[in-house]
Parts: structure tokens; C-alpha cells; sequence
């Protein structure tokens, strides 16, 4: 009996890949799995180091637009804490408005990429997710660096700590709907 990989994951590399460029990685990859790691790894081994492959394509695809969305929001963090204005109303109107326009971009790009809808919703999601580790990081860098009195209200006036590194979590969801809306012109674009 032939070793294959999860199904699954093939169905999502073909997602994330140009179809031009489909056949030749899905290739290689499974000559890989087949020849050189399903023998030393058996079954389960195979098919997690398959699915790191896999999801080392939706990584690298989606990290421009992660970076651009991290950075939006430790941006965001650091002037409400560094600047804090009067209003957050201006400014919380166009941070939402550029990471919308962020996870609107990649889901486009990515489906103008690929020719499908589905690669915008995935892009829009790993781009939210690992956009909100960057913002993470970055949080957690800025309250090493600046942590007096000041900066503290400065973080209790703009919405807290727990808005800090739970916002972009939470913003996975709409990043989903958001790469959507992208994949839809991206698809109709495309045809």
C-alpha cells in the first residue's frame, strides 16, 4: 500500500499555492513524505511533518499582510500609550479602518493568487492570527520598556491591558469575514 498524506492537507496547499506551481510542490513534497520521511517516521510522523510542510506554505503566504496587521496594532498601542489623545474616537476609527483594509488586501491578493474564494478566508485568518503574536510581542516589548505611573494610566484610560492581548485574538473571526469579502472581489476579478 502507497503512503499518502492527509488529504486535507494536500486540499489546502493547493489553496495557498499558484495552480502553476501546484503539481510541481505537491510533487516534491510527496516524493519527500513517500521516499525519505514515511519510512524513518512511520504514519503519524509522515503526516505531521506533511502538515508542517503545509502549513509553512500558509505561513510564508500570509506573512506580509501579518506583519502589516501586527504592526497596525502595536502601532495603535504604542501612540495610546506614548500619546495618549483626548478622544479615542479618530483614532480607533482609522486603526479599525486600516486592519479591515489590511485583511481586505490579503484575502484579495490571495485569491487573485490562487483563483480561489477560500484562499482569502484562510489568508484573513492566518494573517489575524499570527498579525496578533506580532502584536503580542510587540505589547509586551513596549510594557518592558515603558511601565511608570504615567504609561500605566496612559493603559488604563485607552481600555487596559487585557484589550491589549485579547483584541487581536479576537479579531481572527473578522479576519475570516474580512479575507472573504477580499477573496469575493479577488475571484470575481480574477474571472
Amino acid at each position: 500500500m502507497t503512503a499518502t498524506p492527509p488529504s486535507w492537507a494536500e486540499a489546502l496547499l493547493r489553496v495557498f499555492l499558484k495552480p502553476a506551481d501546484f503539481d510541481s510542490v505537491s510533487g516534491d513534497l510527496l516524493e519527500e513524505y513517500r521516499d525519505s520521511i514515511h519510512p524513518v517516521r512511520g504514519q503519524r510522523g509522515a503526516d505531521a511533518w506533511y502538515v508542517m510542510q503545509v502549513l509553512g506554505f500558509v505561513s510564508r503566504s500570509a506573512r506580509v499582510w501579518a506583519v502589516l496587521f501586527g504592526a497596525a496594532f502595536v502601532t495603535r498601542t504604542a501612540l495610546d500609550w506614548l500619546a495618549p489623545p483626548v478622544d479615542f474616537h479618530a483614532r480607533s476609527t482609522v486603526s479599525t479602518f486600516l486592519g479591515a483594509g489590511i485583511l481586505v488586501a490579503a484575502g484579495l491578493w490571495a485569491s487573485l493568487r490562487s483563483g480561489s474564494l477560500f484562499a482569502g478566508t484562510l489568508t484573513g485568518v492566518a494573517a489575524t492570527a499570527i498579525g496578533a503574536v506580532i502584536s503580542a510581542i510587540g505589547a509586551a516589548g513596549l510594557l518592558a520598556i515603558r511601565h511608570d505611573a504615567d504609561t500605566m494610566a496612559a493603559i488604563r484610560a485607552s481600555g487596559g491591558l487585557p484589550e491589549v492581548f485579547e483584541l487581536p485574538i479576537m479579531m481572527i473571526l473578522p479576519g475570516a469575514v474580512l479575507g472573504t469579502i477580499g477573496g469575493v472581489a479577488g475571484t470575481t476579478i480574477k474571472r
